[in-house]
Parts: C-alpha cells; sequence; structure tokens
C-alpha cells in the first residue's frame, strides 16, 4: 500500500509544491503556529533521502571528481553570481530580494532530482554523490557565500545558521549513511521504500507552512510579486542551461549530463524556506516561495528537452 502510495505522490509532484503553496497562503492563520516542526520535518526528510547514500558512493565520486566539482562550481559560484547581479540590477533598494534570490540559488541541490534523474537514466551514483557531498558542505557554504556577497547588508547570525544547518541536514544524512553502511541492504531497502511517501508528504508540509509565514508578502499579487517570479523562474531556467551546456562542452557521457543538468537546475527549496524564515526577514523567503511554484514543472520540461533534442534520448515510460 505504501508503495503504490508513493507511485501516485510521484506522478503529482509536478503539482503538490504549487498546491501546498496555495494551501499555505489559504489557511496561513491556522498553519503559522506550526512553524516550529518544520526544522523536525526537514531533519527526517534528509534522513530519509540519505539512506540510499554510503561511504563508497562518495568515494567512488571523488575518485572521479570532474563531473562532481563542475556541478558544485555551477550551484555555489556561477549561479550565487548570477543572482546577485540579477538582484542588485532589478531590485536596487531591496536587499531583502535580493538577499532573497542570491539564498535561492545557494542552496543545496534537491534531493527531489533524484526521481528525475532515474526517470531519465541519468548517472544516479553520481547524483547520489552531489546530493550527498552538497548536503554535507552546505552549513559550511551557505553562510559563507552569503558573508562574502551581501556582508553586513542584512542581519544574520551565522554561528547559529552554521549549527542549525548542522542539525537538520548533516546529521541526518550521516545517520542515514550509517544505516546505509552497517544494515543489511533488504533492511535499508524496505525502510527507505517505506519512509519514501512519508518523504514526499513531508516536502508538501514544509512548503504549506511555509508559506502561511510569508502569505503577507503572497497575497497582494502586484507587479513587484510578478517581476519577482519572472527572474526566478528566468534564473532556473538559466540553471538548467548551464548545466547541460557545461555537460555537453566537457565532452561527459550522456548519463552525466542528464545528472549534471537536474542537479544544477533544482535546488532544496523547502531547505532554503527554511532557512529564510528562521534567519532572515520575511520578505527574504519571498522569491524562495515563489521558486516553489513551478520546481517540478520545470524540471519535467528539462527532462522533455532532453529527451527530444540529445543525440541520444534517455526517455522511457513512467
Amino acid at each position: 500500500m505504501l508503495q503504490t502510495f508513493n507511485i501516485y505522490l510521484q506522478k503529482i509532484m509536478p503539482y503538490m509544491t504549487p498546491t501546498a503553496v496555495v494551501i499555505g497562503v489559504l489557511f496561513a492563520g491556522s498553519l503559522e503556529q506550526f512553524v516550529f516542526l518544520v526544522p523536525w520535518i526537514f531533519a527526517f526528510m534528509t534522513f530519509s533521502g540519505s539512506l540510499g547514500s554510503n561511504f563508497k558512493d562518495l568515494k567512488k565520486a571523488l575518485s572521479h571528481p570532474l563531473s562532481l566539482v563542475v556541478c558544485l562550481i555551477i550551484l555555489h559560484i556561477i549561479m550565487p553570481v548570477i543572482a546577485l547581479l540579477t538582484g542588485l540590477l532589478l531590485f536596487p533598494n531591496d536587499m531583502n530580494t535580493t538577499v532573497g534570490l542570491l539564498l535561492s540559488f545557494i542552496i543545496p541541490t534537491g534531493i527531489t532530482s533524484l526521481i528525475w534523474v532515474s526517470i531519465y537514466k541519468g548517472n544516479v551514483a553520481l547524483t547520489l554523490s552531489i546530493i550527498l557531498l552538497d548536503t554535507l558542505l552546505a552549513p559550511f557554504v551557505i553562510p559563507l557565500v552569503l558573508k562574502v556577497f551581501v556582508g553586513n547588508s542584512v542581519e544574520m547570525n551565522v554561528i547559529d545558521m552554521m549549527e542549525g544547518l548542522l542539525w537538520m541536514i548533516v546529521i541526518p544524512s550521516l545517520i542515514g549513511m550509517f544505516v546505509n553502511h552497517y544494515a543489511k541492504k533488504e533492511i535499508t531497502l524496505r525502510l527507505e521504500a517505506n519512509l519514501a511517501p512519508f518523504t514526499k508528504l513531508g516536502i508538501g508540509a514544509v512548503v504549506a507552512i511555509n508559506s502561511s509565514a510569508a502569505a503577507p508578502y503572497l497575497k497582494n499579487i502586484d507587479a513587484k510579486l510578478f517581476l519577482i517570479a519572472v527572474t526566478v523562474f528566468s534564473l532556473a531556467v538559466a540553471a538548467y542551461l548551464i548545466g547541460y551546456f557545461s555537460g555537453k562542452l566537457l565532452k561527459l557521457d550522456q548519463g552525466s549530463v542528464v545528472s549534471l543538468t537536474f542537479n544544477s537546475g533544482m535546488r532544496n527549496i523547502s531547505g532554503g524556506a527554511v532557512i529564510a524564515i528562521t534567519y532572515f526577514a520575511p520578505p527574504v523567503v519571498v522569491p524562495v516561495i515563489v521558486g516553489m511554484l513551478f520546481q517540478q514543472v520545470l524540471a519535467s520540461f528539462a527532462g522533455s528537452f532532453m529527451a527530444k533534442y540529445s543525440l541520444n534520448p534517455v526517455k522511457e515510460s513512467l
């Protein structure tokens, strides 16, 4: 029953996060009181997502690091620079929105990218390694990049942020890896399969609760909110294209190109929303929440693009 439910949730993933945003905005009064649960839900999601990784996978990826290094450069140098410059150009008098754009593109790659990489027959081992290493580096990379790029322009407690990210991301990831490494394979597979639907429901819950906190800024659909949406969408498209063409220019195999594309374009937006809500002023969360509206749909389009225009089509039926 859980597996059937998980397959159903996987099919509706492109619609789940936009629906959760709408629910969060409409029922903000009821949901906002549950914000304190978000870090715990997110830690559970991270643990569940890490059950498919182990230390051998990480070692293997580090022994052939080109694709891994390129992806990390795109995720934490190229796209943050583009996002920051775009924010300063389009929102010169609104540092909160600029920081929100920057935060949207320095958070780790999305765990759900693994779903899309699997569908389009990408390099699953590479994807797991990127997710794992990027997740482990998050508590250090995110505060560092924010400090370097925006400095004292916004108020933030770097130490508290690092500590929170360690508890939400790194420790659950390490626990998941230890379970994978030391437990019997059938136990790990059963646990991963049983937790998978709850992880997807967790994504919806986190999105809805965080959206409720940002509801006052999302209810009024004006020119600024529209501009933020167009900007986040355009930056996300750019990330996919940079990942795709980087793989092509480096003449990577098709599976690695698929993985690089999805891991460069997708972000752990629910994690970004948690960080924004916890450590920044509410307006910072708006670009992050807006990104949730189309991330899964955009991933679907990216997969269709590769299936149609790549020399070796990789899509198989769901």
